[in-house]
């Protein structure tokens, strides 16, 4: 019936405008698949929402497109939010961009409780001397933990790149070094969220970029870190080499890495002797903790899908923050498929989504009968998302099931993602030896490496398995160590270099 009277439309058009008229049915039609192709493109917008007064988070990559648009979403729901930076990122503490923003954040937020902190994230010693100073704070509660920084793409397309092999070395290094500051910075944060009543619901929140599955079903996958591969251990573990990787295989590797690890510390906060949620009595009208959850602190990963802030433009080398690797021509390209982009890519409040959806599901022990939502009616939700029965203030009233947080999961578009790992993957890693020169951080680690090595670790089959996650979490710990000891070294000199002067 639509399709009638559109397509009626050109008889009643005068004869002058025969052409025009003619054409009418097809524009209309075309302009409104084109705007099913935009929502469809946009993904799916999260249904919960969350008051989060009185509740502080920590955010990394907090001044990046994306990362402004979560801690506009924070700050406007009441949150405490600590947004790091560095001169080697968005700008120094005290730059004047810097403060301006936060400024305008807080004036229209009317939220006061939005600061800056600077935390160089591609230095081991700023990372630690700054979770030092948080965790001795006086003020050190923390309710969640967002890292934003592994979101920001990597490497720009060959056609836009000048020396090239240099330039892969450098992209490598940028990579490892965001990956390994997540782990060091959780790793570092770990005893102050154990320590914390176990009542409060925390939450791990790691950003990671769409081309995972690049990884999962490539043929191999090697869990090491070309840029701090240690010699020593060429035999017990695989081969490390990305030259002949290209940028979405790359960028696929890392964020499967990321995404296999938050698996793992998920394995390993659930099999503490202290990992325990609050126990409901019957008179209670909060859900019983179920098998989902067997920690106050849950892990979880986010891809908020392709952004063309983001992800594209960075991509094409179009944005001129990139120094070296800005590209005039990548510009161009950028600006040209600006139409078609704004269609078919995300928008920073449409990418973030996915994380709002995570921030606000909630978890077992935090639902309360009288907060229960509607269900959701989506059909594209996710079969595997954890959901739980709720109860009713009248026993003859049933409440449909609703949906909760899953520890450790992979959350995509609002929904549970099941990455398959290929089974060549399984077999490659299953290979393995352990890593004997894996260490933990100097600092902190060592209880908690031999925590790891005496507690039984269930395989849950999940993301490859524990075997798989095991052997990323010692790859982490193999090239955070190497990581480690060459900014020692690099700082010894400069120290040298500056005492001779």
């Amino acid at each position: 019936m639509v399709l009638q009277i559109i397509f009626s439309f050109p008889t009643y058009f005068p004869e002058t405008y025969n052409f025009l008229s003619s054409h009418i049915p097809h524009i209309t039609v075309g302009t409104l698949s084109l705007y099913t192709l935009f929502l469809y493109s946009q993904g799916r917008n999260t249904t919960r929402e969350r008051d989060l007064h009185a509740r502080t988070f920590l955010l990394t990559g907090g001044f990046t497109p994306i990362g402004l648009t979560v801690l506009k979403a924070l700050a406007e729901r009441g949150a405490h939010v600590i947004a790091l930076t560095s001169a080697n990122s968005t700008g120094a503490i005290d730059d004047p961009r810097i403060e301006l923003i936060v400024d305008v954040l807080r004036n229209t937020t009317s939220n006061e409780k939005i600061f800056a902190e600077e935390c160089d994230l591609t230095s081991p010693a700023s990372i630690e001397a700054f979770c030092k100073k948080f965790v001795e704070g006086e003020e050190k509660r923390l309710d969640g933990v967002v890292f934003m920084h592994e979101y920001a793409h990597v490497g720009v397309l060959g056609l836009f790149r000048s020396r090239k092999a240099l330039q892969r070395k450098r992209d490598q290094l940028t990579r490892d070094v965001s990956s390994l500051s997540t782990f060091l910075f959780t790793t570092l944060l770990l005893p102050c969220l154990l320590t914390a009543p176990v009542e409060r619901d925390i939450r791990i929140v790691n950003v990671v970029n769409r081309f995972y599955p690049a990884a999962a079903a490539a043929p191999s996958f090697n869990p090491g870190f070309e840029s701090f591969s240690d010699s020593e251990s060429s035999e017990s573990s695989l081969p490390v080499s990305s030259t002949g990787k290209g940028i979405f295989l790359s960028e696929g590797t890392r964020a499967l890495k990321t995404v296999l690890f938050i698996r793992h510390l998920q394995r390993i906060l659930d099999a503490l002797p202290s990992a325990q949620v609050p126990k409901t009595s019957s008179a209670s009208s909060a859900v019983p903790v179920v098998k989902t959850q067997k920690s106050n602190i849950v892990a979880v990963s986010v891809s908020p899908g392709i952004s063309r802030v983001d992800t594209v433009s960075g991509m094409l080398g179009a944005d001129w923050s990139l120094g070296s690797s800005f590209s005039v021509l990548g510009l161009l390209l950028y600006l040209s498929l600006l139409l078609p982009l704004r269609i078919f890519t995300k928008s920073p409040t449409s990418a973030i989504q996915s994380i709002l959806h995570a921030l606000f599901l909630p978890t077992p022990f935090k639902i309360v009968a009288s907060d229960t939502p509607a269900p959701s009616t989506s059909s594209t939700s996710s079969p595997s998302s954890t959901q739980t029965p709720s109860k009713s203030s009248s026993p003859n009233h049933a409440v449909p099931s609703i949906e909760i947080l899953k520890p450790g999961a992979l959350y995509a578009e609002c929904a549970v993602v099941d990455v398959k790992i290929s089974p060549a993957i399984k077999k490659e890693m299953s290979r393995l030896k352990p890593n004997s020169s894996s260490f933990g951080p100097e600092k902190g680690k060592t209880k908690q490496k031999e925590a790891e090595e005496t507690m039984d670790l269930p395989d849950d089959g999940e993301y490859g398995g524990e075997e798989v996650g095991r052997k990323v979490w010692e790859a982490y710990e193999g090239a955070l160590k190497i990581w480690q000891s060459k900014e020692k070294a690099k700082a010894e000199e400069v120290e040298k270099a500056q005492e001779k002067q």
